[in-house]
């Protein structure tokens, strides 16, 4: 294995193209946050007063209607209330939200380009061992990221602090205002809050996209023999290519084949489909040793049947354990229990045989 000293190369094409199709890019959180922040004040600024206008009339309407008992309570009453609810919402939120989800859609965009990766949507079964969260809890990014957040909240918390002393001693000489005048200090004071704490976050944001950035092209980073090897790989005719490849996939179902004999159990369609399980306890869960279909399938059964693995129709697992479910790696937790089943099976009918039974 290569030391990180020794990735000194710029990531090539085929690296960055291989890196994004398991979603791996730089983006700032930070700068997504700052947007929506930013696109929330426009929204306020933009249909403030309409929101408070429709905020006005439908609480003098619903009051109103609360005021006649025998009116609100009743079943056309309250459809009427509910309508007006839901009217008001849609001219005073709807608008603001939509324009916040419009902007974290643009900033990502901008950050990473439309490109959809199903392999960053696949669930992460390694992500639900406690043993890793745990690891993962005091370890020294997640450390930084800590470190990171702290600095966040103490620069926008003094930015915050800088308006708000001196508006609560204004405040304070104030008493005996009207609270008209109250309520325009307090509107100020907000405004003025509120845009300072967005304009740190955007900055908080470049700066966050830009440290991002260099992090991910330093995690790019290749050997000189990657390079080349790329290179060379890159540069073969097409026929070399393809051969490569199909040795490639015959060592592949060679290990697969070699692994047969170790597994528990084999799951069947039975004669399409064929899925080899080992529970050896290493693992959280039963790993798929091998699995295929047609031939293989019946390469697979072959095989078990020499070295004695049990072998055990069950078409609908079989199918699903062959769909979701790659070699070397553990099964998801929504087929537990159907695999648990077969397992118990099994090892009721060797302990059976065991016992001469």
């Amino acid at each position: 294995m290569a030391q990180k000293d020794d990735r000194t190369e710029k990531a090539t094409a085929k690296r960055r193209g291989d890196a994004r199709s398991k979603g791996q890019v730089a983006r700032s959180t930070d700068m997504t946050s700052a947007a929506v922040l930013m696109a929330g004040l426009a929204g306020v600024a933009l249909v403030g007063p309409t929101v408070m206008h429709a905020t006005a009339g439908a609480m003098i309407d619903i009051f109103g209607q609360v005021a006649r008992p025998q009116n609100a309570y009743s079943g056309a009453g309250l459809h009427g209330l509910l309508g007006l609810t839901e009217n008001t919402l849609l001219r005073t939120v709807a608008p603001i939200g939509g324009l916040c989800v419009l902007a974290a859609v643009l900033v990502n965009l901008l950050q990473v380009g439309l490109r959809f990766t199903p392999t960053a949507l696949r669930p992460s079964f390694a992500g639900l061992n406690p043993i890793n969260g745990f690891r993962n809890l005091f370890s020294l990014k997640s450390t930084f990221k800590l470190g990171k957040d702290l600095v966040k909240i103490a620069i926008i918390g003094g930015l915050v602090a800088l308006v708000l002393v001196p508006d609560l001693t204004r405040m304070a000489a104030g008493v005996g205002t009207s609270p008209y005048g109250v309520g325009m200090l307090m509107q100020s004071g907000a405004k003025s809050i509120a845009l300072r704490a967005a304009v740190a976050y955007l900055v908080i944001g470049i700066v966050d996209l830009v440290w991002q950035r260099r992090r991910f092209e330093k995690g790019l980073r290749m050997t000189k023999q990657e390079v080349k090897d790329e290179n060379k790989q890159h540069d073969l005719p097409p026929e070399v290519k393809r051969a490569i490849r199909r040795r490639q996939f015959q060592r592949a179902r060679a290990r697969m084949m070699a692994a047969v004999p170790r597994a528990d159990v084999v799951v069947t369609n039975p004669t399409h489909y064929a899925v080899a399980l080992e529970y050896s306890g290493q693992h959280p869960a039963p790993l798929v040793v091998a699995k295929g279909r047609d031939h293989v399938a019946a390469q697979i059964r072959r095989i078990a049947e020499e070295h004695g693995v049990p072998v055990v129709p069950d078409p609908p697992l079989a199918r699903e354990l062959y769909r979701v479910v790659d070699v070397d790696q553990m099964i998801p937790a929504d087929l537990y229990a159907a695999v648990a089943q077969v397992l118990a099976f099994v090892y009721r009918m060797a302990a059976r045989k065991r016992a001469g039974v």
